[in-house]
């Protein structure tokens, strides 16, 4: 079973409630969506040709036990889940980034998905699988790009539409970059009373002039 794979890196996870850890990241190739504030645009197409079990063993010389499939898009890859088996059979704490337009359940349960929920400003918000809202988990974990109060709004909108199973701080709200200030999205959490976590880019924060490998 072969993935194209765009790079392979250890790094501290930047995002989601585990922010701060050490963790491997495996950037497979290939996106669906062509987001307006992406900054992966260099996955959607460069990569190399590896097997599952190629991928597997490198992820094992970094030493680390938190394992992170991201983008482009994993789910773009017909062979995601079968890597998502191997690196849960071998007992890595595993999370998968994706972008929440395609069924989150083609892979186990036992991984923590962390799916956008895309906002009008992406322009991709229509790709939204909505079916998705009912596939989370407890284990699970989405988030909310914002990038101006329209978005805001769209977001809290679909607050009600997420499972109770989901803990709120597991809800996650992150400010576009460039376009709009985290001050300025905490303001309007608070304002609003929104029961999520805001969320930083903290590998921007640690190396803001180095754009891969982070």
């Amino acid at each position: 079973m072969i993935l194209t794979v765009n790079e392979i890196f250890y790094s501290i996870q930047g995002e989601s409630v585990y922010a701060g850890l050490p963790c491997v990241f495996v950037r497979l190739t290939g996106c669906n969506l062509r987001c307006r504030y992406c900054d992966t645009r260099y996955a959607f197409e460069a990569g190399d040709a590896m097997t599952v079990a190629q991928i597997v063993d490198q992820v094992a010389t970094f030493g680390c036990d938190w394992v992170e499939i991201t983008g482009g898009e994993p789910l773009a890859q017909n062979h995601t889940p079968a890597l998502v088996d191997a690196l849960l059979g071998d007992g890595y704490h595993l999370l998968m980034e994706t972008n929440g337009s395609l069924d989150i359940d083609r892979v186990d349960r036992r991984c923590s998905r962390i799916m956008d929920i895309k906002c009008p400003s992406s322009g991709e918000h229509t790709k939204n699988d909505t079916a998705n809202l009912q596939r989370l988990t407890a284990h699970d974990q989405v988030k909310f790009v914002i990038g101006d109060h329209d978005d805001f709004l769209f977001a809290t909108r679909l607050l009600p539409r997420l499972p109770a199973i989901l803990p709120t701080d597991r809800i996650l709200f992150s400010a576009v970059s460039d376009r709009l200030t985290p001050d300025r999205l905490a303001a309007w959490m608070l304002e609003a009373q929104i029961e999520a976590r805001l969320q930083l880019q903290l590998h921007r924060l640690i190396w803001p002039d180095q754009e891969r490998g982070v």
